[in-house]
């Protein structure tokens, strides 16, 4: 049996840490996958570390045929944009299933297909949304999927670098007023994503 991992981090270089120590473990790219927030452009290559991003580099492709076939978003491999997210990376099956469920209807639904997207793989719905809302504002979501026999090990590499307290971050959103992720929402600016990370001290 296998089981989905997933962690939002607020740093992507924290996410990125942590897929390349979970490289460094032996878990194939296959089993790994990656979003964050490029609404400021700062992320100008996918993953570096490895071959992940070459080995992503069909799944990007195909993913941003779809879009911009669709949106005319596509701004270069494994970099595209979801509506209520804006501009992300994608690597591994979020650029992948992501095409799929754009695939054969109108991108706004994409959004929404994000969540469906994650819970096909694993992820429940509630966390899905929170995940989804995470990136939106400013956030880096790994997913990785292993045997059972390596999820405790799994954890405790993901864990190793910051991750975000669910709860807390799930509370915090729903202080503001939020209840779910919103695909027609207005994608965060960069000002906002700025005012966003300065709420945390590991957003980097």
């Amino acid at each position: 049996m296998t089981k989905t991992l997933s962690h939002l981090y607020d740093s992507y270089l924290d996410a990125e840490a942590a897929v390349r120590d979970l490289q460094a473990a032996g878990i194939h790219t296959d089993h790994i996958a990656l979003l964050a927030n490029n609404t400021d452009g700062a992320h100008k290559t996918p993953v570096a570390n490895g071959n992940m991003a070459a080995e992503d580099a069909e799944a990007g492709a195909t993913f941003g045929a779809v879009v911009g076939a669709t949106a005319g978003t596509l701004a270069g491999l494994g970099f595209l944009a979801i509506p209520g997210l804006g501009p992300v990376v994608a690597l591994g099956w979020f650029a992948a299933t992501a095409a799929g469920v754009a695939g054969g209807a109108v991108l706004g639904g994409a959004g929404g297909g994000l969540v469906g997207a994650m819970t096909s793989n694993g992820v429940s719905e509630t966390e899905a949304n929170f995940y989804a809302e995470g990136v939106r504002r400013g956030g880096t979501l790994v997913t990785v999927t292993v045997d059972d026999s390596k999820v405790a090990a799994t954890q405790v590499i993901l864990r190793s670098h910051h991750v975000v307290n669910n709860d807390t971050r799930a509370q915090a959103y729903r202080d503001s007023g939020w209840q779910h992720f919103d695909p027609a929402a207005a994608p965060y600016t960069g000002a906002q994503l700025s005012e966003e990370r300065r709420l945390y001290p590991f957003a980097k």
